[in-house]
């Protein structure tokens, strides 16, 4: 199932949809309260991470966990990637498997075991924030710079998974994009507590040599942060004619592809996408496609050294 957000999920405040869902979004929250799930006893030699999120959609979980992989391997300790098996979420399954072993499961523990058994030394999970079946040694809360928290509601009202004030609890905060209203979020955050731990994430493109400022762009993407990836474009002073923002975890038809490339074509634009995006196209439309690489970049990546080594 490809899922695309409402748009009233992102407004600043809720409107009259928000607020008619309110009373489902309490329902949901005290429910949440109410189950308890106590951890799994781990009595595994492993230790773990996740990156995970809060608010529902593209906040940098898996750029940030292969960060976090690439620092874990430069200090010479072993670690791997644990994510959640989802059939639809083969693109992101790819790119860590670009990055380092990764371990799939329909349950998170069960991958866990699996990287234990092969002596690994921290489990790096992409995503599970919310699945309480873990004791985790170490938690980060991903958000993104332009849509925040959005409207600040918690589903299906708005897009948060859960409270906004459940951050106490969490402490390591990550804020990932191309640094818009960073001031804004860091106030926000030390109105929920002084002692989070606030860190920031730039996404930086690695092959913007290859595309040309006096050509025109047709841009692409089926991703969580669509207009994160529009804005980073623009920053590095490329031309974007147009672009089209898919579900994410898109599963592109033909038809897409070639109303795509036949726009292309029409406007005389060039066409970039995500390096995700690029990996769930035929092989014959990826010589077709370009694909903009991008990592991120921690702004205080001494610290995160520190923390998780």
């Amino acid at each position: 199932m490809n899922f695309k957000k409402p748009k009233f999920w992102d407004y600043k405040k809720p409107n009259i949809y928000a607020y008619l869902l309110f009373p489902i979004a309490l329902i949901l929250q005290l429910f949440q309260k109410i189950k308890i799930t106590s951890p799994t006893e781990q009595d595994l030699n492993i230790k773990t991470i996740c990156v995970g999120n809060i608010y529902l959609g593209g906040t940098g979980k898996t750029s940030l966990s292969i960060k976090l992989n690439e620092i874990l391997k430069k200090k010479k300790i072993k670690s791997c990637f644990i994510k959640k098996f989802y059939k639809n979420q083969s693109d992101e399954q790819k790119i860590l498997e670009k990055h380092g072993r990764l371990f799939s499961s329909k349950k998170r523990i069960n991958a866990l075991k699996q990287a234990e058994e092969n002596n690994y030394q921290v489990a790096i999970f992409d995503d599970g924030l919310q699945d309480k079946s873990i004791k985790y040694d170490l938690k980060f809360v991903c958000f993104n710079n332009i849509n925040w928290i959005g409207n600040g509601m918690t589903l299906p009202a708005g897009p948060l998974r859960e409270n906004l004030n459940n951050l106490a609890n969490h402490k390591n905060i990550f804020i990932n994009g191309n640094l818009e209203n960073v001031e804004m979020i860091k106030e926000a955050l030390k109105n929920i507590s002084s002692n989070l731990n606030i860190n920031f994430g730039q996404y930086v493109p690695l092959n913007i040599d290859e595309f040309k400022k006096e050509e025109k762009y047709l841009v692409f993407s089926g991703i969580g942060n669509h207009q994160t990836f529009i804005s980073m474009i623009k920053n590095y002073g490329l031309n974007v004619f147009k672009d089209y923002e898919f579900p994410d975890h898109y599963n592109y038809s033909e038809e897409n592809i070639n109303k795509i490339i036949n726009n292309a074509k029409n406007f005389n634009c060039k066409i970039i996408t995500t390096e995700k995006d690029y990996f769930r196209l035929s092989e014959e439309n990826r010589n077709k496609i370009n694909y903009l690489k991008v990592e991120l970049k921690i702004l205080d990546e001494k610290k995160i050294v520190d923390l998780v080594s």
